[in-house]
């Protein structure tokens, strides 16, 4: 998406957008991102650059050959192994700049969501790396932190109760497993069903949470190629759910690649649909982030992102 076109879009739906810097040093964001990441992902994707090249022979690109699989729970020591445990997928390379702008994304989603702590009723994000296949402690499908999971931190720290609405393609996989087992945070999501699109592992209509999470993830898979009026009935079942979790506040990953030009060519619904979407999401009660997940480069993208925000009508 080409930068003036995005800021086309987001003024044409009556917001602005501001640029923040990246903030490496906040503790703060530190701390947050410590509730919903394990320390030593956190100590992981800071450093392995810097080891992976220090490496005899090390490619440019830290790029996992081997990851682990059945019953593996052995950490290992050697950053060969670390960056397989870590990087669930080959969609998450990493090089000298990746780190910075990792953080500047997740820096987007915690400033967006104080925004609403300090009485926005309204904001959104426009994160980049996306985040929500990031879980506790691994990357994957090009996200490295979970923006929209730590969007929904910053809120938890006013609301006792918080819900997110996952809009994209994909199953938002790493967002449920971080909230799996917990019943403050209410996680829910429209995708592709996985029995035949990415992440493939995750997102069936029968995974509902454990322990204290039974009951608050609800999964609405679709099948391969639906169109609008299929995501809209999904997304309103998805929403009765929501409502008797009673939510205070919300935080919607907005996708734009269920989009009939999108790329990877997962569903197929029209550039008024995420209109129609931005409509539905409005009607639901309380404050909200929204967070940028999906969407890839076609000449519909910035029109899609305008549609659901005056959808939204926002401003």
């Amino acid at each position: 998406m080409r930068a003036e076109r995005l800021k086309e879009a987001v003024e044409a739906a009556g917001a602005s957008l501001s640029l923040l810097p990246p903030l490496a040093s906040d503790p703060l964001l530190l701390d947050r991102l410590e509730r919903i990441h394990t320390t030593r992902y956190l100590v992981f994707l800071e450093g392995v650059v810097e080891r992976w090249r220090a490496l005899p022979a090390a490619s440019d690109v830290v790029a996992p050959n081997v990851h682990p699989c059945g019953h593996a729970s052995f950490y290992p020591r050697h950053i060969v192994g670390q960056a397989g445990w870590h990087m669930h997928d080959m969609a998450c390379p990493m090089d000298e700049g990746s780190y910075s702008g990792i953080l500047a994304s997740a820096t987007t989603a915690q400033a967006a969501a104080d925004a609403v702590l300090q009485g926005e009723s309204v904001s959104y994000a426009l994160c980049r790396p996306p985040g929500h296949h990031a879980g506790p402690e691994r990357a994957g499908g090009f996200c490295f932190l979970n923006n929209t999971a730590l969007a929904a931190t910053v809120l938890r720290e006013r609301y006792d109760r918080v819900a997110i609405v996952d809009v994209d393609l994909h199953h938002g996989n790493g967002t449920q497993d971080i909230f799996w087992e917990r019943d403050d945070v209410w996680t829910g999501s429209v995708h592709v069903n996985p029995a035949d699109f990415y992440p493939f592992y995750w997102g069936a209509a029968q995974e509902v949470g454990a322990g204290e999470g039974k009951g608050y993830n609800c999964n609405m898979p679709l099948p391969l190629g639906a169109d609008g009026i299929a995501f809209l009935q999904a997304l309103s079942q998805l929403l009765s759910a929501l409502a008797e979790f009673k939510p205070q506040a919300i935080v919607i990953a907005l996708g734009l690649d269920a989009h009939k030009d999108d790329p990877l060519a997962g569903m197929t619904l029209e550039t008024e649909d995420f209109y129609r979407i931005g409509q539905r999401l409005a009607q639901v009660k309380g404050p909200k982030v929204i967070v940028q997940e999906g969407g890839y480069p076609t000449d519909s993208l910035s029109d899609n992102l305008a549609a659901f925000l005056k959808g939204f009508q926002w401003g």
